[in-house]
């Protein structure tokens, strides 16, 4: 089988980095995890705080198996799989390998590729660049808009309106400006009481 086949199959992943450590964003936040960053993003946030995920031209393929192997090691009873942008890649065989080994599957994405794989949590991240496509919005468990400036706030409303109703909202302060914009954050939650705030705690613990 030859290397775009291999890449088409999800048999090999373009892999930043890898490490058990705990979630610091959303929903989930405080909870141990595995993570699996892939390489390939071509949304291009201005803020972007992985920009060195952008080019999987950069990184190493590995084999999906080896990197299932290395979860179940770990102790892991959940892996996070995050970019990048995690579907550019087909995820099938991923999220197929980790649920036989009974682990639970967590994607975050902007949502502008088509869902592959079977996720049991699913953190949509719209971007302005490239919104989402298809039923992702419908699909996903978890809305966290990413706020830099007050005007995001009407993009956070748009997508507010495309999710299920149970979905979990989160309004998250973009790093470099969260003394800037963390005050029009709290004032909007106080009058929108259906939104929470979601800090990245893990950049306060100074782990990855």
């Amino acid at each position: 089988m030859g290397e775009k086949q291999k890449k088409d199959f999800g048999i090999e992943l373009p892999l930043v980095e890898e490490f058990y450590s705990i979630q610091g964003e959303g929903y989930h936040t405080g909870k141990s995890a595995y993570f699996i960053r892939l390489g390939g993003c071509d949304v291009g946030c201005s803020w972007c705080d992985s920009r060195f995920a952008w080019d999987p031209e950069l990184h190493p393929l590995v084999k999906t198996e080896i990197l299932v192997e290395r979860v179940v090691s770990s102790g892991a009873d959940s892996v996070v799989v995050t970019g990048g942008e995690p579907l550019m890649w087909n995820l099938d065989l991923l999220c197929e390998r980790l649920k036989r080994n009974n682990i639970c599957t967590f994607i975050e994405t902007s949502g502008a590729y088509p869902v592959s794989g079977k996720w049991d949590w699913i953190c949509l991240s719209p971007k302005k660049k490239m919104p989402p496509k298809g039923k992702i919005c419908r699909m996903a468990d978890e809305l966290k808009i990413i706020i830099e400036e007050k005007s995001d706030l009407d993009w956070a409303e748009k997508y507010r309106k495309l999710v299920r109703k149970k979905c979990h909202l989160y309004l998250q302060p973009e790093w470099s400006r969260f003394e800037t914009i963390i005050p029009e954050i709290v004032t909007y939650v106080r009058n929108n009481t259906e939104w929470r705030i979601s800090l990245q705690i893990h950049k306060y613990m100074h782990i990855p």
